[in-house]
């Protein structure tokens, strides 16, 4: 049992090295049992379809960072609370799984209306048009000033993801090791916060 779970391990490894390079599409069963120093029949002993292999990276890639941000967007709590724990939940989850922003830009490329109804399927998937009607009730209450709900909600994206896209470019040309980018993730947070506070706030 002990030798099926690490030989499991090794196959899912294997298959998000490759998914993340190559995408659903480019990605072959042969490649995976390279990748993962198996032949292709015992791959197909563990998971019968390249499908099914993939579904797992997905769920796993996307579910951890889904299930924070769903957590959030789902509560009942004031704006201005729930954006600083939006941004904390997003570049956390994204710390824990990396490879994430390469594995979602394969995919959207190479099959975006797929990808999003995978996202979509996803068991704690945020209700974001509940979050987008809850900016513009407080631009008109004025808790915060009138701003567009979709540029809000892009600019708290784009400013938590960009930094993990170009994240060995900037490791590069900031010669940043791996636990010095890592503490600038940290400070991120904060950092991102205020950016979008002192826009909207009143």
């Amino acid at each position: 049992m002990a030798q099926d779970r690490n030989t499991e391990e090794l196959i899912i490894e294997a298959a998000k090295k490759i998914f993340i390079t190559r995408g659903l599409a480019g990605a072959r069963m042969q490649d995976i049992a390279d990748e993962a120093g198996i032949n292709k029949a015992m791959l197909h002993y563990y998971y019968r379809s390249k499908d099914k292999l993939f579904e797992i990276v997905f769920n796993e890639a996307i579910g951890k960072v889904i299930g924070r941000l769903g957590m959030v967007l789902n509560q009942q709590m004031p704006l201005l609370e729930k954006i600083p724990a939006i941004i904390d939940n997003y570049i956390d989850g994204i710390m824990e799984a990396p490879y994430l922003p390469m594995f979602v830009l394969n995919e959207i490329n190479q099959q975006p209306e797929m990808f999003v109804q995978r996202l979509k399927s996803q068991q704690h998937f945020p209700n974001v048009l509940q979050f987008m009607k809850d900016i513009v009730d407080a631009g008109k209450q004025g808790t915060i000033r009138e701003v567009s709900p979709v540029q809000l909600f892009l600019n708290i994206v784009s400013l938590c993801v960009f930094p993990f896209i170009g994240r060995p470019i900037a490791q590069g040309i900031l010669q940043l090791d791996n636990v010095q980018y890592n503490m600038v993730m940290e400070d991120r947070k904060k950092v991102v916060t205020e950016v979008i506070f002192a826009w909207i706030k009143v």
